[in-house]
């Protein structure tokens, strides 16, 4: 298939502008965090991620566009974010509040609620997992 089938997937966000645009972030080198809610991966039956682990990030056609690697997890509360991990994320956030709103908005919406069975209720102390990772090339041909 022309990549690396080993690799876990890691999807941005939902297929579409928004995921085209984070992993467009991601290839320019102005997208070096993300950040995913707690219950998200708790829901899934999935492991909180150890630094270390790459990814094949996947653009809104399911196919790989960018393998990254994990430099750094935390579990944090949300009020435990600062402006340098909100702007690492790449979407031109000026500072943590914007960097809040956006995600307040992602992680109560309606993609997430429907994976979750109910609104995520997102607060100061929600726990979520910040991740930092650099680039580790475009996947192996």
């Amino acid at each position: 298939m022309g990549h690396d089938d080993d690799l876990p997937t890691l999807e941005l966000a939902f297929p579409g502008p928004e995921r085209d645009r984070g992993v467009a972030a991601i290839l320019s080198g102005e997208k070096t965090a993300l950040t995913g809610l707690l219950e998200i991966y708790e829901h899934a039956g999935e492991e909180v991620p150890a630094a270390g682990r790459r990814f094949s990030v996947l653009d809104s056609d399911g196919r790989a566009a960018v393998t990254i690697e994990l430099v750094e997890v935390r579990v944090v509360p949300m009020k435990e974010i600062d402006d340098d991990f909100a702007r690492a994320e790449g979407r031109g956030y000026s500072g943590v509040a914007q960097w809040r709103a956006a995600h307040e908005e992602f992680f109560r919406g309606e993609g997430v609620s429907e994976f979750l069975g109910h609104t995520a209720v997102v607060g100061d102390d929600t726990l979520v997992v910040a991740q930092r990772f650099r680039v580790v090339g475009p996947d192996a041909l």
